[in-house]
């Protein structure tokens, strides 16, 4: 093993805005480590600007003014007298740039080296990693396609799914039923990869039908160690976004779940990662799995791992950072303790098409009792920005069962009292109500399956 060299933090500046904001200050608070909040002008007023111990204005409302401001997070980095800096998600968390950018000012970054970030954040390049890790994959092109891509897609046959070199989101990516198609396709996905992403190349890979998205959790120490804990279904999504997350999935097994955990592992130590990420995958109906991506920062839907294993991943996050080894190995991380799930409140209104809905928080009642958490940076008066992503809170309820986890949550939804705003809590419920929901027959497609349903439904009243 390397020699252990420990460098604790003093202070910590936190690059992000909002409910994650909020949830690394309180780790840090817990750690005895002072916090230094960033905001916009727009939130002047968030709850992670007061419970920070400073706090620093860095620009205008828009985010390209402002939380992707490379130059005028790290000035706050450094004028703030900060050892290191959480990206949080989002903004810049999977930016190479700017974690090279704070490793050059002479400051932490709590997350991968930029070298890492760089090679997972190509997708196509993850690809080749999971490849020489042994690990599973789709069948697909293998890097970016070229002029060859017809050629390219006949020899992974149809259906394909056409994906952003440096995608992320949901965006530039389009399925590919039929030759015929291809063109417009290519052209739809290259078109949003470049506006997202400043990039327009993109990969192909075979499409799965009916496939889970199943994610690994992983954390991995600057000595070699690596540990991966009980799997994510995040199945339940609408173009690409996630929704409702649980874990662990009532479609893996025991012997499966050890195969993701050891496949997750193989590609971290291929990648030479360290830190706290998560690995992708989708899952055939016959429990097949292939990688899809690394996301090689904090997931939103953390909270969920933390209470099914215990452990706190911000904290993790920051020790690792610090250098410190894991304090746990994979028996102990593997270990599933209950179940739990965390459904996403956007301010949205999910009968208008998920319209964003930002405006003043009349009333803010949140959920509590036994086996419920809320973790938000809202509170009533609270006037929502419109620059930002509509999450507002993440309601995350665990029980002993999953049939204990469904009713509790049920409760827990019940019991969420929000006005001013639209919220999608009404379909939380609606999901909740679904048969195959229940019975834990949830693929990719459900939500929207649901959605067309529903339309039909109201088109024949």
């Amino acid at each position: 093993m390397a020699k252990i060299t420990i460098k604790p933090f003093k202070k910590v500046l936190i690059a992000n805005r909002g409910e994650i904001a909020l949830r690394v200050i309180r780790t840090l608070r817990e750690m005895g480590i002072r916090s230094v909040a960033v905001y916009s002008e727009a939130d002047r007023n968030s709850l992670h600007v007061r419970m920070a111990d400073e706090a620093v204005c860095i620009g205008a409302a828009p985010s390209s003014q402002s939380y992707l401001n490379i130059d005028a997070v790290v000035t706050a980095a450094i004028m703030s007298g900060a050892d290191a800096v959480h990206p949080g998600y989002g903004f810049l968390s999977e930016n190479a740039d700017f974690a090279d950018a704070i490793t050059k000012a002479g400051l932490t970054f709590i997350g991968p080296t930029a070298q890492a970030i760089s090679m997972l954040g190509v997708k196509s390049t993850a690809r080749e990693i999971a490849i020489k890790g042994g690990v599973p994959i789709t069948p697909g092109s293998d890097g970016v396609v070229g002029k060859n891509y017809k050629e390219v897609a006949r020899k992974i046959g149809f259906p394909i799914m056409i994906k952003a070199a440096l995608g992320g989101g949901g965006k530039g990516m389009r399925a590919c039923f039929a030759e015929k198609d291809l063109d417009l396709m290519m052209k739809t996905a290259q078109g949003e990869a470049k506006a997202n992403f400043g990039d327009d190349r993109v990969y192909f890979e075979k499409l799965v039908l009916n496939p889970r998205h199943i994610e690994v959790q992983v954390a991995a120490d600057n000595y070699g160690n690596v540990v991966a804990f009980a799997e994510r279904d995040c199945s339940m999504q609408r173009r690409h976004q996630k929704l409702v997350e649980e874990s662990p999935s009532p479609f893996v097994t025991p012997q499966v779940r050890k195969k993701l955990q050891e496949a997750a592992i193989k590609l971290v130590k291929a990648a030479k990662y360290r830190g706290v990420g998560t690995v992708e995958f989708l899952m055939a109906p016959n429990k097949d799995f292939y990688f899809m991506e690394v996301n090689t920062r904090l997931q939103v839907e953390h909270p969920v791992t933390e209470e099914v294993c215990g452990q706190d991943l911000v904290k993790m996050q920051i020790q690792i950072a610090q250098g410190m080894p894991l304090s746990i190995t994979q028996p102990e991380a593997a270990v599933v303790l209950k179940h739990a799930i965390e459904h996403r409140i956007n301010a949205e209104d999910s009968e208008k098409n998920f319209t964003p809905c930002p405006g003043t928080i009349e009333e803010w009642i949140t959920s509590g009792g036994l086996g419920v958490r809320v973790d938000s940076h809202m509170y009533t008066g609270y006037t929502i920005p419109s620059y930002y992503d509509s999450l507002i809170a993440k309601l995350i309820v665990t029980a002993p069962t999953r049939e204990e986890l469904l009713k509790r949550s049920e409760r827990a939804l019940a019991d969420f009292k929000i006005s001013g705003v639209k919220t999608t809590i009404a379909f939380h419920q609606k999901i909740l109500a679904n048969e195959d929901f229940a019975a834990g027959n949830m693929d990719t497609g459900l939500i929207e399956r649901m959605l067309a349903a529903e339309k039909k439904d109201e088109s024949e009243k």
